[in-house]
């Protein structure tokens, strides 16, 4: 039988690296949100249901985490 080279397998020593993620606790923490009334367009909106539909997720989180991203980008601290 031909030998199989596998190359996504490690080679020579191992070494046991550090568990550097965070207790699940402290991945649930985020930052203090607030509500607001917002009026959009219903075809944002329309696409935003598609979406959420399509991923399997919420059409409020998508627009949240849409527009945190964009607060993120031009934030002038």
């Amino acid at each position: 039988m031909k030998a199989r080279d596998d190359w996504e397998m490690p080679t020579g020593k191992l070494k046991r690296v550090e568990d550097f993620l965070p207790p699940p606790s402290r991945l649930v923490l985020g930052e203090k949100t607030t509500k607001i009334t917002i009026a959009l367009k219903q075809s944002s909106v329309n696409f935003f249901k598609r979406q959420a539909k399509r991923n399997h997720t919420k059409y409020q989180k998508m627009i949240r985490e849409v527009l945190d991203r964009y607060a993120s980008r031009y934030r002038a601290d």
